[in-house]
């Protein structure tokens, strides 16, 4: 199989979708309305809620949700060969994350920018919520920690990346006051910002940086992990449009001209699939494809953490309604459109088959590494570039795309501990909230030593539990949904797939995690199992109650006031512990 003919058919498919899908579930399903007030500028607060340009708005949409998953994922799932991976990317993207994504946006907008969580105490129940928080909390544990390990690994391992990831962020911060401040255009600001950007990434290349092997006693990559912690927990309480906002947007205008430069490369030099499209000779301890596959690739074809983004920061800068479709829809399709070039680049990137088994000898292989060594091979045979300038843009934006992710994950964690507080009756301000929220993601990430290794420790349970988290996301959709009427199978067939696959792959986990004496994982396992399970039962019994319901749900909703969304663990309480 051709690179070219694959890259071809998936872009089609996925901007088809857009264009006719997008438009259906934006019309018929969810009804955005112009004329509706969003909390952007109901709530107005200039801290988190803030009218935002579609286009900034969708560009820290998409770097946030986007991260390192769409690109781990579908480069370790190619084991089980291309084909399976290209068709849950694909599919996923159009009929599943998009909806998803743009459901979770539609939902909170019409909530007061309200989360996920919030939404499940409105529309499930109190007891529902309660659970569905520890859900979320461990997602966003998981992420935080792991990401920032990820991170660490990739300016350890790719020193030519150190000047272009901590110079984005002086870049960011400039686009943001030129932006808010200086009122510059945004297309001016968009081409000083990348070629800023793209030319810190050349003279990273130039300027290779590394940390000696040990500082004060700590690893390189331990010092790394701090670092970026105590960057996330600063950016995290920033106004976003200081640097969460023009920080993501730049790093979306760069993650597309990245992957223009990739899929142009792979036009030029069309290199040939050589992995097997269904791999019959998968190495020994490959778990079965079903339900692997699906919870392997989340982010790239549904994540539960865009839900969290789309109700935790998205829907709260959302200008106008119509503009969800642009940022919630367009978004997922970025990120499919990410997963379908690590596909390429970690089964194309390589001279032979022979080569490409080699570095997938075992499940878990291949990773961020065959799509930068993959994906840097391409580039080079395509368009040319050395293989060193190739490597480090690809693995700058993966960083950047982590690290975005991170610094969102901890604003989000925040926003989950002070909830968490309010229920126990303890309200917390935004500073203890933010150490609470990185003080336990430190004590994960070195729980297991001064390497940071910690923070790999319960990454096993990411995918099932986020996949579990965006099941939910979509119960809490199709309940909105046929309260007002309307058809919720866009809703409930993606809820149907995904909650079965899911919790298939966790009873599957909890076998070997039993087998294998790993306690942890096997404890929290069974709280993700329960809680979600419980969780499910009630939204079944919500939903059997919403198809009864003959009151007017967006009425109800108006008679919301700014204090009530406040006190029901919302950020809104920034609005008046802030102004």
């Amino acid at each position: 199989m051709n690179s070219l003919l694959l890259a071809l058919i998936g872009v089609t498919m996925i901007l088809v979708g857009y264009a006719l899908y997008s438009r259906f579930l934006a019309t018929k399903i969810y009804a955005l309305d112009d004329s509706r007030r969003t909390p952007a500028h109901e709530l107005e607060d200039g801290v988190d809620y803030v009218p935002t340009n579609k286009y900034v708005l969708w560009g820290h949409h998409f770097t946030s949700v986007a991260g390192a998953a769409p690109i781990v994922g579908p480069a370790i799932a190619v084991i089980w060969g291309w084909l399976p991976a290209f068709l849950w990317v694909t599919i996923g993207t159009v009929f599943f994350a998009g909806m998803h994504d743009l459901g979770a946006l539609w939902a909170s907008v019409r909530n007061k920018g309200q989360s996920m969580g919030a939404l499940s105490g409105r529309y499930i129940g109190a007891r529902g919520r309660n659970l569905f928080l520890v859900v979320i909390f461990l997602l966003l544990l998981m992420v935080n920690a792991a990401f920032a390990v990820v991170i660490a690994g990739l300016l350890v391992s790719t020193p030519t990346a150190v000047i272009p990831t901590w110079g984005a962020l002086l870049v960011a911060l400039l686009v943001g006051q030129a932006i808010y401040r200086l009122r510059w255009s945004l297309p001016v600001v968009s081409v000083v910002g990348v070629v800023a950007l793209y030319a810190l990434i050349w003279v990273g290349d130039q300027v290779p940086l590394a940390l000696p092997e040990t500082v004060a006693g700590l690893p390189a990559n331990a010092v790394w992990i701090i670092l970026l912690f105590v960057y996330a927990g600063i950016a995290s309480m920033l106004p976003v449009w200081v640097l969460l906002q023009p920080r993501d947007y730049i790093n979306g205008l760069q993650l597309f001209i990245a992957l223009g430069i990739l899929y142009g490369s792979v036009l030029i030099a069309r290199p040939e699939i050589v992995a097997p499209a269904v791999n019959g000779n998968v190495p020994e301890g490959t778990p079965s494809i079903v339900p692997l596959l699906f919870v392997t690739i989340a982010c790239g074809a549904i994540s539960g953490f865009h839900g969290m983004v789309s109700s935790g920061t998205s829907s709260k800068q959302l200008d106008k309604e119509s503009d969800a479709r642009f940022v919630g829809y367009f978004g997922a399709v970025g990120e499919g459109l990410l997963a379908l070039g690590a596909i390429i680049a970690a089964t194309a990137g390589f001279q032979t088959l022979a080569a490409w088994e080699e570095v997938y000898s075992a499940f878990g292989q291949g990773s961020v590494g065959a799509f930068v060594s993959g994906g840097g091979a391409i580039v080079e045979s395509g368009l040319g570039l050395p293989q060193s300038l190739s490597a480090t843009i690809l693995a700058t934006t993966a960083i950047l795309f982590a690290a975005t992710t991170m610094d969102t994950g901890v604003r989000l964690q925040r926003f989950v501990v002070q909830e968490i507080g309010e229920i126990a009756g303890v309200r917390l301000g935004k500073g203890l909230a933010t150490l609470v929220a990185v003080g336990v993601a430190l004590a994960l990430t070195f729980g297991a030593g001064v390497d940071g290794s910690g923070g790999m420790l319960i990454w096993p349970l990411f995918g099932t539990t986020n996949q579990l988290l965006a099941a939910l996301t979509l119960s809490i959709v199709a309940i909105m949904l046929l309260r007002r009427g309307r058809t919720a199978l866009p809703a409930l067939i993606p809820l149907g797939f995904v909650g079965v696959m899911t919790l298939y792959a966790l009873f599957i986990q909890l076998g070997t995690f039993w087998s294998e004496g790993n306690w942890l994982l096997l404890v929290l396992d069974i709280v993700i199992l329960v809680a979600s399970l419980w969780v499910m039962v009630e939204a079944l019994g919500a939903m059997r109650k919403a198809r009864d319901f003959q009151g007017d749900d967006d009425a109800e909703l108006e008679q919301l006031s700014a204090a009530e969304v406040a006190t029901s663990g919302e950020m809104n309480r920034t609005r008046s512990d802030e102004s």
